[in-house]
């Protein structure tokens, strides 16, 4: 779990120098948090890194970004250590490292690769209607089922490992409250003055990217929802897909695909036009790979209901489910991740402001 220590130094550098200043206090909760430490320990400058959402308004308020001498640039220095830290944390080791370098090409090969797996399954018995008599039932839940536990798996994994070395306590309600009141509301994406980020405006503040956000992550939970009530109706109430469109699954499945498709879309034309410079420019291609992976995931599901009765359904449910699984499995080395550790920094932030 060493990180690598030009990302450390230059993010203590920087930090200090920000120490001192004290000019972008309010911005976000990155300020008080470093304004709260007199030394920068690797857990302090760790912790920092993953309170920071990437806003970018502290680059934009700074008297001292190049061409002064102290070239400041926060928002770089505490992306690149900040996704050192999930390369670092993440288990098995290595595999992170590897998707942030050639996050696109990953993911369109595992794609097209389950893809073609699930196509050559159509061999396998099939019994029911709609997808099921394509894949049985007992064939995905047999695929998917390890593949939605091994990540969870990883992923607690590695949020232990960073709880550690961050030096976090035991955690109550009232700090939960705290992370995911502050994720609900996207907090640390509306700056300091609720005027939202300068990530794609340059010096002009736009609420565009904590909109994106929301839709993604609204649309997420929305398609969870969907899944977990047909799960529901299998079992508890033996009615089997497909189902009708005026069925729970699909009363939000179709909004939420339909915000997580254009919230993820979004977010990759926000990136278009943003400066990789005031980011992590070695993760830029995971990054994007990771938010056309979720856009794949949710048009493809749409597709899938829309041409439920074509003949290109085979082969659309296999490209779905591809992107499914590919989704889950990358799931602890991709951006995904960021959300789980963004939540774990706002539960240790909030122990902090209790202990202060």
């Amino acid at each position: 779990m060493q990180m690598q220590p030009e990302f450390v130094e230059e993010a203590r550098r920087q930090a200090e120098i920000c120490n001192a200043c004290r000019y972008c206090e309010g911005y976000c909760a990155v300020f008080p948090a470093l304004q709260a430490e007199r030394a920068f320990a690797e857990a302090d400058l760790t912790q920092l890194a993953n309170l920071c959402h990437n806003c970018r308004n502290c680059y934009h308020a700074c008297q001292y970004t190049a061409p002064h001498e102290f070239d400041l640039n926060l928002p770089k220095a505490l992306a690149e250590l900040r996704h050192d830290s999930w390369d670092a944390f993440a288990w098995p080791g290595g595999l992170a490292r590897g998707f942030q370098r050639s996050g696109t090409m990953i993911a369109a090969a595992f794609v097209l690769g389950f893809a073609a797996l699930f196509l050559a399954a159509r061999a396998l018995p099939a019994e029911g209607e709609g997808f099921y008599a394509v894949l049985s039932h007992n064939v995905m839940v047999a695929i998917f089922a390890p593949a939605f536990l091994l990540p969870l798996a990883s992923l607690s994994v590695s949020l232990r490992r960073y709880w550690a070395h961050v030096g976090g306590g035991r955690i109550t309600l009232g700090h939960l409250r705290h992370a995911f009141g502050s994720a609900a509301k996207m907090r640390n994406l509306a700056g300091g003055h609720g005027d939202g980020c300068n990530f794609e405006e340059e010096d002009r503040f736009s609420q565009a990217r904590r909109h994106a956000h929301t839709a993604v992550l609204v649309g997420f939970l929305l398609c969870f929802a969907s899944t977990s009530s047909g799960t529901v109706l299998h079992y508890v109430f033996d009615a089997p897909a497909p189902y009708g469109f005026w069925s729970l699954p699909k009363l939000l499945g179709v909004p939420g695909g339909l915000l997580l498709g254009g919230g993820a879309l979004w977010l990759a034309h926000l990136k278009l036009k943003a400066d990789p410079e005031l980011g992590a420019p070695s993760a830029w291609g995971g990054e994007m790979g990771f938010v056309l992976l979720l856009a794949f995931v949710a048009w493809s599901g749409l597709a899938l209901w829309l041409l439920r009765d074509h003949a290109a359904l085979p082969v659309v449910l296999a490209l779905h489910l591809g992107g499914v699984l590919a989704f889950f499995l990358l799931m602890p080395f991709t951006k995904m991740a960021h959300g789980f550790y963004r939540l774990a920094a706002l539960v240790r932030d909030a122990q902090r402001r209790e202990a202060s």
